[in-house]
């Protein structure tokens, strides 16, 4: 594969003001399905503003197939049954031709089943669960392989966790990460009664209790470890209330799956100096590509404002898909899905990103140390891991493949030789 069609960076950089697209009847729409206002608003708005720049400065480009394009932004107001009504509106009344959207995986759980009805196409940006394979979604974010195992490998061989908490927002990524971690752990020979688990619900801001009682399970002296699911602006608090009880990274790290630079940008981050989380991307990746990217985002969006993880998603898989589309030279979503296997585009780490047949990234894994501005020191980075739809550690999952591209399945049992289903296991 060749990198075409890298707009966003070459027009932001070069300063090209005017390469309007030829005329066209209609324009290609894309559908922005994220969040504007409710909890999640903290995390998704900015991947609204990512999807604008990216297709303002696609169209400043020349377009796509000598067509402008249009983004169709909807607000599902964090209501997850509304992902479902916003992505049946964007697919049937405003047409669009592709979807980006969702944080949450109840937001995308309850987008599938209206996806692969209507043979639409989205681009999930975030990090989850895994246990899961659509032929209508590509899912540019983490599997469990490439955040959650290899935070809890670095738990476990660098800092010498003994003892952990997982605590999540109660839906499903959560639940089902902490499921494969509980079997993860105890195939490493942590004992189940030294595993905490948790959940709270969204926007949950009480957290005294619970800090104490993950402060307590180190009376025995054993070193305890805190992995994070919560999600959205119950992070506030939990952060804050950490630093209320006195509690620091060496007497109690916390490695978190879904905080990045836009939620610390609305704390103060003094007292979390230490306190680690793990990403495909930091902002303070080095790479000249990240620079430029960061240069041109705040340069659009203000210098206050940070770029993160679930964005740099956005931009390698907006960026894949122009190129796929320009492939396969239509966006019919059929003839795009075949052109999107092995699409191959630069991420903003310094390697290369690759799209699988399971419709999962090959990426790195980077752990990160928040820093006093609210930022990362990467302190950890690995070569890319192809992303993995279905773990190796809960006994039913073992046994699944996922390969859209040559098997037309993504939930093939090995054992078996037989395609279980073809639609999502909503």
């Amino acid at each position: 594969m060749t990198f075409r069609n890298s707009a966003f960076v070459l027009t932001a950089l070069l300063g090209t003001t005017s390469m309007a697209a030829a005329q066209c009847a209609d324009p290609i729409k894309v559908g922005v399905l994220h969040s504007l206002s409710g909890t999640m608003a903290i995390s998704e708005t900015t991947l609204k503003d990512t999807m604008e720049l990216l297709i303002e400065n696609q169209n400043a480009a020349g377009g796509l197939l000598g067509c402008e394009i249009e983004a169709v932004v909807v607000d599902p107001a964090s209501d997850w049954p509304l992902f479902a009504e916003k992505a049946r509106e964007l697919l049937t009344v405003s047409e669009v031709d592709v979807i980006f959207g969702s944080w949450t995986s109840v937001s995308r759980k309850s987008a599938l089943p209206v996806l692969e009805e209507l043979n639409g196409l989205m681009f999930y940006p975030v990090q989850y669960e895994g246990e899961e394979s659509s032929r209508n979604v590509f899912y540019t974010g983490a599997a469990p392989n490439q955040q959650a195992i290899p935070a809890t490998d670095y738990f476990l061989e660098e800092l010498g966790v003994e003892k952990f908490a997982l605590l999540g927002t109660d839906y499903v990524y959560p639940r089902t990460t902490n499921n494969i971690l509980e079997a993860y752990l105890q195939s490493k020979g942590i004992p189940a009664e030294d595993i905490f688990v948790n959940y709270t619900p969204f926007g949950h801001s009480d957290w005294a209790t619970i800090v104490a009682d993950v402060v307590a399970l180190g009376a025995d002296g054993k070193q305890v470890g805190v992995i994070s699911t919560i999600n959205g602006d119950a992070n506030i608090g939990f952060y804050k209330e950490l630093a209320a009880a006195g509690v620091s990274a060496d007497d109690l790290p916390v490695i978190a799956f879904s905080v990045g630079e836009e939620e610390l940008s609305g704390l103060d981050t003094s007292d979390l100096v230490g306190h680690l989380a793990a990403w495909n991307y930091f902002q303070s990746a080095e790479s000249e590509l990240n620079d430029e990217w960061v240069a041109a985002w705040k340069a659009k969006m203000g210098e206050d404002r940070v770029t993160n993880d679930p964005m740099e998603a956005h931009y390698i898989g907006f960026n894949m898909w122009v190129n796929a589309v320009t492939e396969a030279g239509t966006t019919d979503v059929d003839a795009v899905r075949e052109a999107m296997y092995g699409q191959e585009f630069p991420n903003l780490t310094g390697g290369t990103a690759v799209m699988l047949p399971n419709h999962h990234l090959a990426k790195p894994v980077l752990i990160g140390e928040i820093t006093a501005d609210g930022q990362f020191d990467i302190i950890s980075q690995t070569a890319e891991v192809p992303g993995d739809a279905w773990t190796d550690y809960l006994p039913e999952s073992a046994v699944l493949v996922s390969d859209w591209q040559t098997l037309g399945c993504g939930m093939y049992n090995t054992e078996t030789e037989t395609c279980v289903q073809l639609t999502s296991n909503y």
